[in-house]
């Protein structure tokens, strides 16, 4: 294990021999890092938190450090994050409370760069990019693939559903249904993601049944449960693509970007 010596590791911490801490971070007590993983210069990591395998986390971000919730009082709630993520320079990424599940949760192989943030019992999948100064409220729901612009702020409690994208400075104050890009403040809908959806190989009669059921929900002037109902009585719904683009859209609860 490769500890620099003027960092504080509380020594009932569990890290894994090949873990490298860099000068002046401190680990608490209740962290637990897996193997390979980087911990440069003046980090804190707090809390109950487990971090995975192959992480790398720069200098001066916070990780796993109390929420800012007026409602803590202390509890033993948790962060949880997977493998092969990268926690750039000044993150801050906190600890859940015990009002939601008690847990901030993030997958694998995603990016936050420079001073994103976190909040309290987010739960984060896999493989997704936030831009400098991103931010993500309490509660917030991101699937994966997804791309955040610099200044994003998302509303507590929305859902960015997966493959979707915020254009730089976004305020998002409803729920993303899968595959959509939204920008502005606040956040309207700019059309479905179809260039990422090429780089992912996705082919063209996919993207063709996407493009019409976009026109439905967003072009027609439909109300939604009538445009939702035409879809899914369409030879198109049959697509999974559109199926989970539909579920994405009758799952949320703050009502979606129209």
């Amino acid at each position: 294990m490769a500890i620099h010596p003027t960092a504080l590791v509380d020594p009932k911490a569990e890290i894994d021999p090949s873990v490298e801490v860099g000068p002046f971070s401190v680990i608490g007590p209740d962290v637990k890092i897996g193997s390979n993983s980087v911990v440069k210069s003046h980090v804190v990591i707090n809390g109950h938190t487990t971090i995975g395998q192959n992480n790398e986390i720069y200098q001066f971000a916070s990780v796993g450090e109390a929420n800012q919730d007026k409602k803590y009082k202390g509890e033993p709630t948790e962060l949880v994050i997977g493998d092969h993520n990268v926690i750039r320079e000044n993150a801050t990424i906190h600890r859940g409370t015990v009002q939601d599940n008690g847990i901030t949760q993030i997958g694998d192989h995603n990016l936050f760069m420079a001073s994103t943030h976190v909040g309290h019992d987010c739960i984060i999948g896999d493989n997704n990019i936030f831009a400098n100064y991103a931010a993500l409220a309490g509660h917030v729901k991101v699937g994966d693939f997804v791309i955040f612009g610099g200044y994003t702020g998302i509303h507590q409690f929305c859902q960015v559903n997966s493959y979707s994208m915020c254009g730089m400075g976004s305020m998002v104050a409803k729920d993303i249904p899968q595959f959509m890009m939204v920008s502005g403040s606040p956040a309207k809908a700019h059309g479905m993601n179809f260039e990422g959806m090429r780089r992912r190989g996705v082919s063209q009669d996919v993207i063709r049944a996407l493009r019409k059921a976009y026109k439905i929900i967003y072009l027609k002037g439909l109300t939604l449960e009538r445009a939702l109902h035409d879809i899914e009585q369409d030879d198109i719904y049959h697509i999974s693509d559109v199926a989970e683009f539909v579920l994405s859209i009758r799952r949320s609860k703050r009502g979606i970007i129209r």
